[in-house]
């Protein structure tokens, strides 16, 4: 074969490689070889597959309904380029009796389009939108493979590790962030044998090209009526958009705007010094001199006093991620969540504040046993320690990876109790 990232080389039978692929898969789902002729690709799924703890026999799960599903594809990038998938791909999954899917990068499909009897057949193995095909929950398949290795790739048949999948082939495309080259997620053709050939995977490789493309031409989407926006989180210094100009704030200037825009109604001095300082010295005159300097960075007009307050609504990306949680758009709000509220901020307010943002998404994460979200908390900075998410990321995806850490984890914080438990015994 020329390309190993093709399912069936010209003049291959694919009802003899179907027999030969089933033998295979039977092999290596009851003694975990791998024979021929499966390609290197979908081994190494495979492998991949099991090691993540996939049965051959599950089905994928629906994570994003109704309202979650509705606020988290509207805002996802690959929404502005929709259209155009439906313009290159729309009629060929038509006619074809195919579907044109589009999934995120954690192998979440957001759209499942095409020919009614085939949306019908694929319902019933939960190939709709919201459901989570990413290969650590359903094993081998094209839109999820694609995002895991960020390549190209077409599964044909029973290279699916999903017995309920075998009787499907599909194709694949990772598609990137033109200014980031991040995977943003990809766009999968999925239909009968027939899409088993060199040009499906063509296809979709060149849609991906084109919807990058397209996405660097578009640009940025600007808020509502030019509405100023506050990035907050992950950052020590915050930064104000407004009025096209980028204003980087000090730690200090950044605290007082997150309490501003978290009050619209405005707050007096004395409580502006309850709110930032915890030395109970601090005079009046030190804030009015910060409140003066931030009004003067900020430009004429912005900031106001008597009570202190924004002339203008502000939205902070803390609020975004707080209303998401309250709608109960847990995937959408755990995406906004870049970090920590000022994670160095020992303002009183702003510590409560961060505090209840981090523990209500973090509950909501735990209670949606999403391996993904899951462990995206855990491998990030400010969940690498964070016990209760490994546990319950442990209990979803139990891989040795995971209950090694868990168990480092845990024997990290033992140890520390076990010595104040002695010396109080002492």
């Amino acid at each position: 074969m020329t390309d190993p990232w093709v399912a069936l080389e010209p003049g291959a039978d694919p009802a003899e490689r179907v027999r030969m692929l089933r033998r295979a898969h039977e092999t290596f789902t009851e003694a975990g070889t791998v024979p021929r002729p499966v390609r290197s690709v979908v081994a190494d799924s495979w492998r991949r597959s099991a090691r993540a703890g996939v049965g051959p026999d599950g089905t994928a799960s629906v994570d994003l309904m109704d309202g979650d599903l509705g606020v988290y594809r509207a805002e996802h990038p690959l929404a502005r380029v929709m259209p155009l998938f439906r313009e290159l791909m729309g009629t060929f999954a038509a006619d074809g009796e195919h579907l044109l899917a589009v999934c995120d990068a954690h192998g979440r499909l957001l759209w499942v389009e095409g020919h009614a009897t085939a949306r019908r057949q694929a319902g019933r193995m939960n190939f709709v939108p919201g459901a989570r095909w990413a290969e650590t929950a359903v094993g081998t398949n094209a839109p999820g493979t694609a995002v895991a290795v960020d390549r190209p790739v077409q599964v044909f048949a029973a290279e699916h590790f999903s017995r309920r999948v075998q009787p499907w082939t599909c194709a694949a495309a990772p598609v990137h962030d033109p200014r980031s080259g991040r995977v943003l997620g990809a766009v999968d053709i999925t239909g009968g044998d027939g899409l088993a050939h060199p040009h499906s995977l063509a296809f979709v490789q060149a849609v991906a090209r084109a919807a990058e493309s397209q996405l660097a031409l578009l640009a940025p989407e600007m808020p509502a009526a030019d509405m100023p926006e506050l990035t907050a989180l992950g950052r020590d210094e915050a930064q104000l958009l407004s009025g096209g100009r980028r204003i980087r704030l000090s730690r200090r200037h950044s605290e007082i705007l997150v309490l501003l825009a978290r009050h619209p109604e405005g707050l007096t001095g004395d409580e502006l010094l309850c709110a930032l300082y915890e030395d109970e010295s601090v005079t009046p005159v030190t804030l009015r001199a910060e409140l003066a300097r931030l009004r003067r960075l900020l430009g004429p007009g912005l900031l106001a006093s008597r009570p202190y307050r924004l002339t203008v609504p502000v939205e902070s990306d803390a609020d975004v991620v707080e209303r998401r949680l309250e709608s109960g758009a847990v995937t959408a709000a755990a995406t906004a969540y870049a970090g920590p509220l000022l994670p160095s901020s020992q303002a009183p307010a702003v510590a409560r504040l961060r505090s209840r943002l981090a523990d209500g998404l973090r509950t909501a994460l735990i209670a949606r046993r999403d391996p993904d979200l899951l462990a995206d908390w855990a491998h990030a900075a400010w969940g690498e320690d964070d016990l209760d998410v490994w546990r319950a990321l442990a209990a979803v995806r139990p891989t040795a990876a995971v209950h090694s850490r868990l168990a480092a984890l845990e024997s990290e914080l033992a140890v520390p109790a076990d010595r104040r438990r002695g010396v109080a015994a002492t």
